[in-house]
């Protein structure tokens, strides 16, 4: 039998991406030369949603990007030989900006790392960020968020389920083990 327990809700939620907001806003001194990229799939909403707080508070547009790392992935042989590619958008030129690469779960570091091969290969940026709603420990990689909406300790067992309106027609995100 699987247990489940709710970490956030929908307001705690928003709550993580206004604290998340203004921390980008304070460490780089405002919003100019920032690009938000929203790692698909979650990490694109949490992206959109960021760019909306910082619109609110800044008053200033902020280019959001998507990139799909389906390629770049290092497990892509054993999880799906003929790969779907939905492929990344980013319409705004990243040379010598600040991007900040947007992911919902921070687990072992391989999707971010795969997502900063993808981002090199896109263009130069002058610095790279990395903000996630949930970091859960465990890292593989020597990779850390310099921005997280809440620090949950799990064991390898549990799964950590986060679930967007914009996907899946709720805010929440659950947590859940044998």
């Amino acid at each position: 039998m699987k247990r489940q327990v709710q970490l956030l809700d929908e307001k705690a939620i928003n709550r993580a991406i206004t604290r998340i907001a203004h921390e980008i806003l304070e460490k780089n001194k405002g919003a100019k030369d920032v690009v938000l990229v929203g790692i698909k799939t979650r990490g694109v909403p949490l992206a959109n949603r960021l760019a909306e707080k910082i619109k609110m508070i800044e008053g200033g547009e902020v280019s959001v990007g998507i990139l799909d790392i389906t390629l770049y992935r290092d497990d892509l042989t054993k999880e799906q030989m003929d790969p779907i590619i939905h492929g990344s958008n980013i319409e705004a030129d990243i040379n010598n900006k600040i991007v900040i690469l947007v992911d919902d779960v921070l687990y072992t570091g391989r999707t971010t790392r795969a997502a900063l091969d993808a981002l090199v290969d896109i263009g130069r940026p002058m610095i790279i960020q990395l903000a996630v709603l949930i970091d859960r420990g465990h890292r593989e990689l020597p990779i850390r968020a310099d921005y997280v909406g809440k620090n949950v300790p799990t064991s390898k067992d549990e799964i950590i389920k986060v679930q967007l309106e914009e996907i899946d027609g709720d805010n929440i995100v659950i947590i859940g083990g044998e």
